[in-house]
């Protein structure tokens, strides 16, 4: 998260920092691709297994 997400001067508060770290964790979740996954998201794989 920090070396892929969080600003190099960090944040100017605490209401941006958790905004900012919900929508990395929607797209971590739903858009980026995992190579143990097969290269599907963790959405995309729990989809599959129900």
């Amino acid at each position: 998260l920090k070396s892929e997400w969080v600003p190099e001067d960090g944040y100017r508060s605490e209401h941006e920092a958790r905004v900012d770290v919900q929508r990395y964790v929607m797209r971590y979740n739903n858009v980026r691709l995992h190579s143990y996954n097969d290269y599907r998201s963790p959405v995309a794989m729990e989809k599959l297994a129900a």
